[in-house]
C-alpha cells in the first residue's frame, strides 16, 4: 500500500534525497533526447541532396545502412554505459552523452563524403546511447515503484512533445532561413548549428540539475552476454517470446517513421511537385508530425486500454491497427494526398499502442529474478527490428518503391498478430480446462 507520507512532486512519489529540480532536468531530458533522436535520421534526406550531391534512386540504401551501423554502435554503447553510469553517477554520463551528441550534430554537414557522415553518426550515436540508458536508469532512481506507471505515461507525454518540436520547429528551419535569403547549404550548417547548440545547454542543464553520485548496480547494467542467455531461456513462456516479437515490430515502427516517411516525402516533393528540398522537408516535418501527434494523444488510451482487458488482447488491437496503416501505404502514389494523412494517423496510433502493450506485456510476464535480462533481451529485440527495418526498408525503398519499406513491416506486424491470436486461444482454452475438469458428474 502507498505511504500517504511520502514525497510528491509532479504527482509522483520519489524517492528520498530527489528535488524537484531533479524530476524536472529529468523530464527534460526525456523531451530533448527524442528531439534530437528525430531530427537527425528526418533532416538526412535535406543533407544528402544538397551537401553530399547523392542521387535519390541511392537515398534509400544510404540511409539505411547508416541507421543499421549506427543501431550495432548504440546495442555496443549500451552495455558499456550501464555499468559506468552505476560506478560514476548518472549525472556525468548523462551530461556526457548530450555533448558527445552536439558535437556529432555539429559536424554532420561539414562531412564531405558517406565514409565521413558514418563517423560522425557513429559518434553521435554513442551520445545517444548513454543518455538513453541513464533515462532507463533514472525512472527507476527517482521514482517509487507506486507511481513509475504514472512517471512512465509523463515521460510519453514528454517524448511525444520532443517528437512535435522537432517536426514543427527544427525541420522547418532550413525553409525559413532559406526564405529569409540564406543558401541551401548556408541554411543546413545553421541549423545543425543551432541544434547542436541547444544540445549542447542540454547537456550542461544535466551536469547541475541532476541528482549527483552512484548507484549501487542495478537490473539494466547487466552484461550483453547475461542478457542474452537469460533472456532467451525466459522465452520459454509464450508470452514473453511474444512481447520479443511486438519490440521487433514496434522499434522497426520508429525507425521506419523516421527515415523513410521523411525520404519519400521530400523526394517527391523536388522531383514530382518542383519544390525546394527545404520546403520538401517542411513538408515532410508536418506528416510526420500528424503521425507523432496521434501517437502523443492516443497513448494514455492504450494505457488505459492495457489495465482493462487482457494484455495479449491490448497488444492484438495495436498490430492490426499498425498492420492496416503500413500496408495502407501500397495504395499511396502521391504522399501529398489526404490519403497519405490517414495512413500516417493510423500509423501513429499503431506505433504508440504497439510500444506502450508490448512492454505492458513483457512487465508483467517477467520474472523477478531475471527481470532485468527479460527487459534487457526484450530492448535488444528491439534493437534487431531497427536493424532489419533499415537494411530490408532502405533496399525495398530504392528498388522497389517508397512504400517498401511500410508494406514490409505491415507482413511482419500481420504475422505477430496471428501469433497472438493463436496464443490467447490456447491460453483460454488452458484456461477454461481445469473448470471442465471440476465441473459435477451428471
Amino acid at each position: 500500500m502507498a505511504n500517504p507520507q511520502a514525497r510528491r512532486i509532479l504527482g509522483l512519489q520519489v524517492a528520498d534525497g530527489v528535488s524537484g529540480t531533479n524530476i524536472l532536468t529529468f523530464y527534460f531530458a526525456c523531451l530533448a533526447t527524442i528531439m534530437f533522436a528525430s531530427f537527425i535520421p528526418q533532416s538526412q534526406p535535406f543533407l544528402l541532396t544538397e551537401f553530399l550531391g547523392i542521387p535519390q534512386e541511392r537515398h534509400g540504401v544510404v540511409s539505411g545502412l547508416l541507421n543499421f551501423w549506427a543501431e550495432i554502435a548504440i546495442i555496443i554503447a549500451v552495455a558499456i554505459f550501464g555499468p559506468l553510469s552505476d560506478r560514476f553517477g548518472r549525472r556525468p554520463i548523462t551530461g556526457f552523452g548530450f555533448l558527445v551528441m552536439s558535437a556529432g550534430i555539429a559536424l554532420y554537414p561539414h562531412a564531405r563524403d558517406i565514409t565521413e557522415l558514418l563517423v560522425v553518426r557513429l559518434a553521435y550515436a554513442v551520445g545517444l546511447a548513454a543518455v538513453t540508458t541513464t533515462i532507463v536508469a533514472l525512472v527507476a532512481d527517482y521514482i517509487k515503484d507506486e507511481s513509475r506507471g504514472k512517471a512512465t505515461g509523463l515521460q510519453g507525454v514528454m517524448n511525444g512533445v520532443g517528437a512535435m518540436i522537432c517536426v514543427f520547429l527544427l525541420l522547418q528551419l532550413p525553409a525559413i532561413l532559406q526564405n529569409g535569403g540564406a543558401t541551401a547549404q548556408e541554411a543546413g550548417i545553421q541549423t545543425y548549428s543551432m541544434v547542436a547548440a541547444v544540445a549542447f545547454i542540454s547537456g550542461v542543464l544535466m551536469l547541475f540539475g541532476l541528482k549527483p553520485g552512484g548507484q549501487a548496480p542495478g537490473e539494466h547494467s547487466e552484461s550483453l552476454l547475461n542478457i542474452t542467455r537469460n533472456g532467451l531461456r525466459a522465452a520459454r513462456d509464450p508470452l514473453i517470446a511474444l512481447a520479443y516479437g511486438a519490440s521487433f515490430v514496434a522499434r522497426g515502427n520508429l525507425m521506419i517513421v523516421g527515415t523513410f516517411f521523411t525520404l519519400w516525402v521530400t523526394n517527391y516533393g523536388t522531383t514530382e511537385m518542383g519544390m525546394s528540398r527545404a520546403d520538401a522537408l517542411a513538408r515532410a516535418g508536418m506528416i510526420v508530425g500528424i503521425a507523432q501527434g496521434c501517437a502523443l494523444l492516443t497513448a494514455p488510451l492504450f494505457g488505459i486500454l492495457a489495465d482493462r482487458i487482457p494484455r495479449i488482447r491490448a497488444l492484438a488491437i495495436a498490430l492490426l491497427v499498425s498492420a492496416i496503416g503500413y500496408g495502407s501505404t501500397f495504395f499511396i502514389h502521391d504522399p501529398f494526398t489526404t490519403g497519405m494523412i490517414v495512413c500516417a494517423a493510423l500509423i501513429g496510433l499503431g506505433e504508440i499502442g504497439c510500444i506502450i502493450t508490448s512492454g505492458v506485456l513483457v512487465a508483467q510476464q517477467a520474472p523477478e529474478a531475471h527481470r532485468g535480462a527479460v527487459i534487457g533481451f526484450f530492448t535488444l529485440s528491439g534493437a534487431v527490428g531497427i536493424l532489419v527495418a533499415s537494411v530490408i526498408g532502405g533496399y525495398l525503398f530504392d528498388v522497389w518503391r517508397p512504400s517498401g519499406p511500410f508494406v514490409f513491416f505491415s507482413i511482419v506486424a500481420t504475422l505477430v498478430l496471428l501469433w497472438a491470436i493463436l496464443l490467447e486461444r490456447r491460453t483460454s482454452n488452458a484456461a477454461d480446462e481445469p473448470a471442465l475438469d471440476e465441473a459435477p458428474a451428471t
